[in-house]
């Protein structure tokens, strides 16, 4: 495993693409790696920057393009963007263009009506604030982050076509929407010349809600889907199977992973685990690939702590599918 002095000059592996798969992004000429580095933890104000910038080195010499921001990932808001900037410009200034740059807005990012929501003032306001922040002149990919009901849709939407048309941001895309949302949205960003390149939400053996509705709704509009937390913050990596670790977010403020919402799917994850044993696969490796089954996902979401923790879910999906046995048995389960 290859740590990276922070004084010397980044080159990338010349090899990067050789064992990453590159999936085609719904009805579009983009392809992503099957595997995204989210930012969301680990890329803030009080985290180690050495060890965030090994994390976006790795990443890029396994194959990842796809980099994942928001305007509030941090801790504090904005300072995963003003991370991932500084790495850019540090070490990836001569590979912008084989990286793919998405953010988002729509949760609250500062105080006062401005701050949050999805009016044109808020949601272009804040793309440019991270830009800004990134340093850079333009995204890859800009989200409308959650739907915002208080706004028309209308409005949104119109948002996100003038980013795509002003060149702020080359595609668009949507997040935490439902069925019914998403497919008024997606006709609407048609009308404005402007197609939506994906929809992000929840998706993992323990969320399953995109199958009912989103995901026949995006194979059939030609949008691409991005799951984020395919290892349900690692239950799906069999960490609670033994008991909740002392530095675990299931001790914290987290409100997407409480003692209550763990207890519900634990006996679920000990016997997949038991089911990747006899495999003879980890169940980090059963849940990725079990994620990636449906061609309508285009790309998982992973966050890591480290290097070796990316490097573990980049391997895992490298193996390809899962026999139909097998998915009959994790079927089985999850029932």
């Amino acid at each position: 495993m290859k740590i990276y002095d922070v004084k010397e000059v980044y080159r990338a592996d010349e090899k990067r693409y050789d064992g990453m798969e590159y999936r085609r992004c719904g009805r579009s000429g983009v392809l992503l790696s099957a595997v995204a580095l989210g930012l969301w933890h680990n890329f803030g104000g009080y985290d180690v920057y050495d060890n965030a910038r090994d994390i976006v080195r790795r990443a890029f010499d396994l194959g990842v393009t796809y980099f994942d921001l928001a305007n509030n990932y941090g801790p504090p808001f904005g300072s995963a963007e003003e991370t991932f900037g500084r790495i850019l410009h540090q070490d990836f200034s001569p590979y912008r263009d084989e990286l793919f740059i998405a953010t988002k807005a729509g949760y609250t990012m500062q105080p006062g009506p401005y701050g949050r929501g999805g009016s044109r003032k808020y949601l272009l306001a804040s793309l440019d604030a991270s830009l800004k922040r990134m340093g850079i002149e333009y995204v890859d990919l800009f989200y409308h982050h959650c739907m915002d009901p208080e706004t028309p849709l209308e409005e949104s939407m119109g948002a996100l076509a003038q980013a795509v048309h002003s060149g702020k941001a080359l595609y668009v895309g949507l997040s935490n929407y439902s069925p019914e949302q998403a497919e008024k949205a997606v006709k609407l960003l048609d009308s404005m010349g402007v197609h939506c390149l994906i929809e992000q939400s929840r998706y993992n053996m323990t969320v399953r809600d995109p199958e009912r509705g989103l995901l026949p709704v995006l194979r059939e509009k030609g949008v691409g889907f991005a799951a984020f937390s395919p290892l349900a913050q690692g239950i799906l990596t069999g960490k609670y199977n033994r008991g909740i670790p002392q530095d675990s977010r299931v001790h914290g403020k987290s409100i997407y992973l409480t003692e209550e919402k763990l207890s519900g799917v634990i006996e679920q994850a000990r016997r997949l685990e038991e089911l990747a044993g006899e495999a003879g696969i980890s169940l980090t490796e059963l849940a990725l690939r079990w994620a990636l089954r449906d061609s309508a996902v285009t790309t998982l979401i992973v966050g890591a702590r480290t290097p070796e923790q990316l490097e573990e879910n980049v391997r895992a999906v490298q193996a390809g599918g899962l026999e139909p046995a097998l998915l009959d048995r994790i079927d089985d389960i999850l029932a």
